[in-house]
């Protein structure tokens, strides 16, 4: 049974900084995609970030230079370390995994966790 366990997120001033990790449990971690998908009120889901079974990152332009995302191998887990947030990224962040098949993490990965709210004011 696989389970994406998330936490972090919270509220924030703008130019202020938060950090959201994600566990992962019930799979074969090393071998699999992760990363971060976001979601505001009538908006698209955007992918945030993403790093592959090789640590090779992608980013969302919009997050390019603000965000990093990391993998803790030990500890099973993502991290996404979330520097000079803007109010346009209020959302609420999902963490997701799929296997890797070579070519990143999908638009549509296969598993999801429950949602973390952020919110800029």
């Amino acid at each position: 049974h696989v389970q994406l366990v998330e936490s972090g997120g919270g509220s924030v001033q703008a130019g202020g900084s938060l950090r959201l990790s994600c566990a992962a449990r019930g799979y074969t971690y090393d071998t699999y995609c992760m990363g971060w998908f976001r979601q505001a009120p009538a908006k698209e889901r955007e992918r945030v970030a993403s790093i592959d079974s090789e640590q090779k990152t992608k980013y969302a332009d919009s997050v390019k230079g603000r965000f990093t995302i990391t993998r803790d191998n030990a500890k099973h887990s993502i991290l996404l370390l979330m520097n000079n947030l803007q109010v346009e990224d209020t959302a609420t962040y999902f963490c997701a995994a799929e296997p890797d098949y070579g070519y990143g993490l999908g638009t549509h990965p296969q598993y999801w966790g429950q949602g973390t709210q952020v919110t800029v004011s």
